[in-house]
């Protein structure tokens, strides 16, 4: 397989100006300075093409620069580009109309816009607050809510994302997720790992820590993604909902990177067979248009004028994005992120045979993670393995992106195809060998 000659001139000159002018707090990985791109391919500014299999970290979720897409964004830039929320313009209540048609819950829903999913994050967190009364929340070990203040006192991923930033929001305790690979708890004769988990949280969080009449809610994301695209078991959601159905506590779903169909559904928690009470979103919610919402049941969204806002909320461009994106996932992105994600997962199941270095695929849709280990029995992290096959991938015209301790996610646009699922699994396979000879010999 052809190697890229990485970073090329041009590239390489345009991440020295960034080195002098750019916040280093950036996460960046490999040197990609992208020119231009299309579906799920994308070229750098020297002209390699690459497949896009991190999609932006699931942002891209019609593919790059999808013709209805950019229409939608010119038609209303030739339009207005900006109004404030102080006043109305109709296509952002169409949008709130489409998230009311597909809002994972009974009933009317509400919903406020945002410029991201951590700022969807922050609406939530206040609202939770206002209509409970109550000033506590349950977040999870692994979780990643976003980097401002309130959202960070949630994330749970990296020590990293907190260091020297304390003293954060007060009110979160955070219980194990439930992670079937490595867990944490034990469980009970005919006990499910999920319920075990949520025993654990009634009788030790709530009777020991918190009292549940203090907590507002829980914030979890249905299916962890920076914490290692980690599937809860399918006993876990159905007994957090009768908890929280116990002792009154909302339960707030973070769909910014496993919603708007990237499991084959919209929403995550559909999977699980529970409806939330608050959803976030952002991401992969405008074809990577700057757009979030926080989407909740109407009942709860009970705060007055004035209590909460934003300027750019709802900005008009990034709401027609939205709505373009939207029916083109509804018309055919959410049946071919089903079917090409079970065809992934075969695909990466029949690798896994072939290589001792990967511990498990898991994942819906297209949110697939590859774990690597060391060993198969101990499932020790191979971490310098797993970031020398992103490495080594990209040299060979593959993005890919890391999460939780060792793993790989697989998360391209709900648009791809199982050709270049075929494609890239030849270039993410012959880099897993290739790493695989170097650790182990």
């Amino acid at each position: 397989m052809q190697l890229l000659k990485l970073p090329g001139p041009k590239a390489k000159a345009i991440i020295e100006r960034d080195q002098a002018t750019i916040s280093p707090s950036y996460p960046r990985g490999y040197p990609f300075v992208m020119d231009h791109g299309k579906g799920t391919e994308v070229w750098d500014v020297d002209g390699n093409r690459f497949l896009d299999f991190a999609a932006g970290i699931a942002v891209a979720s019609t593919g790059h620069s999808h013709p209805e897409v950019v229409r939608a964004i010119q038609d209303q830039a030739s339009e207005f580009i900006h109004i404030s929320s102080d006043f109305y313009h109709e296509t952002w209540v169409r949008l709130a109309e489409r998230f009311n048609d597909i809002a994972p819950f009974d009933g009317p829903a509400a919903s406020f816009m945002t410029n991201s999913g951590t700022e969807s994050v922050e609406a939530a967190i206040k609202l939770a607050r206002y209509h409970t009364q109550r000033p506590q929340f349950i977040g999870f070990l692994g979780a990643f809510h976003g980097r401002t203040v309130g959202s960070v006192a949630f994330t749970a991923s990296k020590a990293v994302y907190k260091n020297r930033f304390f003293p954060l929001m007060s009110g979160v305790v955070h219980a194990p997720f439930p992670d079937p690979y490595r867990p944490m708890l034990t469980r009970k004769k005919g006990e499910g790992y999920g319920e075990a988990v949520v025993r654990y949280i009634e009788e030790q969080i709530l009777a020991r820590i918190v009292p549940p009449e203090e907590v507002a809610g829980f914030l979890i994301e249905p299916i962890q993604g920076e914490g290692g695209y980690i599937v809860p078991p399918p006993d876990f959601f159905p007994a957090l909902r009768k908890l929280c159905d116990k002792y009154g506590i909302l339960l707030i779903a973070d769909e910014v990177q496993s919603g708007m169909g990237r499991t084959g559904k919209w929403w995550a928690i559909e999977n699980f067979g529970v409806q939330p009470d608050i959803i976030t979103t952002a991401k992969g919610l405008a074809s990577g248009m700057p757009l979030g919402a926080m989407i909740t049941r109407k009942g709860i969204m009970s705060w007055p004028k004035g209590s909460h806002g934003n300027t750019f909320g709802g900005n008009p461009i990034a709401c027609a994005a939205s709505l373009a994106t939207i029916d083109l996932i509804e018309r055919e992105y959410l049946a071919n992120a089903r079917e090409v994600g079970e065809y992934t997962l075969d695909a990466l199941a029949e690798i896994m045979a072939r290589h001792p270095s990967i511990g498990e695929v898991r994942g819906i849709g297209l949110m697939i993670g590859v774990e690597f280990v060391l060993d198969r029995e101990t499932k020790e992290p191979a971490i310098a393995l797993r970031d020398d096959i992103v490495d080594l991938a990209f040299e060979r015209g593959l993005l890919t992106l890391g999460c939780g301790g060792s793993v790989i996610r697989i998360s391209p646009p709900l648009s791809t195809s199982k050709s270049e699922v075929d494609e890239a699994l030849l270039i993410l396979e012959e880099a897993i060998a290739l790493a695989e000879k170097k650790h182990f010999g």
